[in-house]
């Protein structure tokens, strides 16, 4: 997710139209969720609130109609079922010649069975990198070498397992306080884990097999 976003947001503006559909995992759960991406998608790239599905076939066939002959930009983001796939993004035929589609899933072989190519697989961040991106998150634009020294990097990683946005998150919550506020901060998160970072670690634990949770 992290990496398709910066992707997105490098190269959105060459495209006639784009459209980040986060979570989808989550967001297609309640009842007529896919719908709601669909015109998502529609308002997104369209711009236009007229443009509003009740049902996904036909949905479908609005995507295809209204967007076959546009170069656009669309990440799917978090996919879990072959049906949101079907649903979001069902062929090549249905958007405009030089489009690109991004899907983002930790469920490899949904790409596979969609004829998804090419697939790439994220690496895992090396203790070396997320510790950069720590920096980068709590510091932004005013890293100071003697904060970054006195900061307790290896220790705040520990909460995250080196997972980009919990990362992120982490370094969002420590971006614009003091080196004491930041002690205290790891202080507490000892007796009370940060919820939104165990949310991700949730997630991601979740969605391994079940032989490598025993593990």
């Amino acid at each position: 997710t992290t990496i398709a976003k910066a992707v997105y947001n490098s190269i959105a503006s060459k495209f006639e139209g784009c459209c980040f559909l986060g979570n989808v995992r989550a967001n297609s759960i309640p009842h007529g969720g896919l719908v709601r991406l669909q015109n998502n998608l529609l308002y997104e790239i369209l711009g236009d609130r007229k443009v509003k599905m009740t049902d996904a076939d036909r949905g479908i066939q609005v995507i295809k109609e209204r967007l076959g002959s546009k170069r656009v930009l669309l990440v799917i983001d978090d996919v879990k079922e072959l049906n949101q796939l079907d649903k979001l993004a069902g062929g090549l035929d249905w958007f405009g010649r030089g489009s690109r589609i991004i899907i983002t899933t930790r469920d490899k072989h949904l790409l596979i069975a969609h004829q998804v190519y090419p697939i790439y697989t994220a690496k895992a961040l090396d203790n070396d990198e997320a510790r950069n991106l720590l920096i980068l998150n709590a510091f932004k634009d005013n890293r100071n070498p003697d904060e970054c020294v006195q900061f307790p990097i290896d220790t705040a990683l520990l909460y995250t397992h080196c997972l980009p946005l919990a990362v992120n998150i982490l370094g969002s919550h420590l971006c614009g306080k003091s080196i004491n506020q930041w002690h205290a901060a790891l202080d507490n998160y000892r007796k009370f884990p940060n919820c939104d970072i165990q949310k991700v670690l949730k997630t991601s634990y979740s969605a391994l097999e079940d032989p490598l949770k025993e593990a």
